[in-house]
């Protein structure tokens, strides 16, 4: 099952998302439809609901009078904490049991308008926010719901900022034009990134290999990698003792493959193995074709690890799992820092990266590659533990991104 987070602010257009996406073929689960089923006549929700707010938050038939009760608590926050414990873990368990009910391999579509403001993003594989001008939103409101233009501006600016919205999207869909155009972008989505999304977590597919092929760097790759640590943590949950942004997409300024290199430290290994069940759930697929290990320094033995694969095809992302008693985890946060931290050494790694791609342009993986660069990645890390004694840097000063 792919769990899809969908949200945009009010006269985003969400709604018509939702609806070509059902089309499509997903299963929808409206976060509002929820909300309001819960406290249905009749339902234990709504009669706690009365119990704790009065008989007048009911309408003359017995149904929920909904701006009665707003008037009672969204003025008062301990009336509004007495709300949210009634309805949230009914709304939770409700939400559950339709995640549940959909097939093995559903494409299942949460419909959440506050997904940003609730801290929701991490449970899903993939985030779709839609969005649209301002003043595009603001007419909508005035010609569709009858609002004034202060009361839909009003509204629009008690939501998320665009700002907090673009920190969790992974898809970001511009409705400020026409309908058909936007349909348009959400069958392209369906078809070259959900679907196979889908399959990949369900068969525990990984990509296939391919040459290296070093980029500018992308100012926004840090950010794309927040949201990958995010579910990482979330998959890993009690084992994670860190996670990390690590690789050359953690550096700015350096040229890179397009793919983020995460870091998760675990306890131990059998602890990875524990874990990697729910991390390929989360889109992080165990890659078992080959044995993984790090390469030592010096006279050092390997350092076993395992890896994983992001499955989205369009964001690709390794996961490089390492057991907390090794010395690579440190090592990668070390190279990461002590790379940030000098020019010079910079320069020459980027130089180092753009010659080695184009010699291994032709190759049909990128091993060869890695193994090219290692010879200077080893001589570095002499170079940046005299770095880390001078400034006194530590792994564990080394902040978690």
């Amino acid at each position: 099952m792919l769990r899809v987070g969908l949200t945009g602010g009010i006269g985003s257009g969400k709604s018509t998302v939702a609806a070509r996406l059902a089309e499509l073929g997903a299963v929808v689960v409206d976060a509002d439809a929820v909300a309001r089923e819960v406290v249905e006549p009749g339902t234990d929700g709504l009669a706690e609901v009365v119990a704790a707010f009065g008989d007048d938050v009911l309408t003359p038939d017995g149904a929920l009078d909904r701006a009665a009760l707003a008037t009672k608590v969204f003025a008062d926050d301990a009336s509004r904490q007495r709300l949210n414990a009634i309805l949230h873990p009914r709304i939770g368990a409700r939400t559950g049991e339709l995640f549940a009910e959909a097939a093995p391999d559903a494409i299942v579509v949460h419909d959440v308008p506050l997904l940003v403001e609730n801290q929701l993003a991490p449970a899903y594989h993939l985030v779709v926010v839609v969005d649209a001008d301002e003043d595009v939103r603001a007419r909508r409101l005035v010609e569709s719901r009858g609002m004034g233009d202060a009361d839909a501006r009003a509204r629009m600016a008690a939501q998320a900022t665009t700002e907090q919205r673009r920190a969790v999207a992974d898809v970001w869909l511009d409705n400020s034009g026409s309908r058909d155009a936007v349909l348009d972008r959400v069958d392209v989505l369906w078809a070259r990134r959900l679907v196979p999304f889908e399959a990949n977590v369900r068969l525990r597919r990984t990509r296939p290999a391919a040459a290296p092929a070093v980029v500018p760097p992308d100012p926004t790759w840090p950010e794309q990698a927040g949201r990958a640590l995010g579910r990482i943590r979330a998959a890993a949950g009690e084992h994670a003792l860190r996670v990390d942004h690590i690789g050359s997409t953690a550096i700015p300024g350096l040229p890179a493959k397009d793919v983020l290199d995460c870091q998760l430290v675990v306890p131990s290994l059998a602890a990875a193995d524990t874990i990697a069940d729910p991390l390929s759930d989360a889109g992080f697929v165990r890659d078992d074709r080959h044995e993984w290990f790090d390469h030592p320094v010096g006279d050092e033995n390997r350092w076993t690890k395992r890896m994983h694969l992001g499955a989205d095809p369009e964001r690709p992302v390794n996961l490089h799992v390492r057991a907390a008693d090794g010395p690579a985890w440190r090592r990668a946060l070390l190279f990461r820092d002590w790379l940030r931290d000098t020019p010079h050494e910079l320069t020459a790694y980027a130089e180092l990266k753009s010659r080695l791609a184009a010699e291994h342009a032709e190759d049909a993986e990128v091993l060869p590659y890695a193994e090219a660069k290692q010879p200077w990645i080893n001589a570095a890390f002499g170079r940046a533990e005299e770095w880390a004694v001078r400034t006194g840097w530590t792994a564990d000063d080394a902040e978690p991104r």
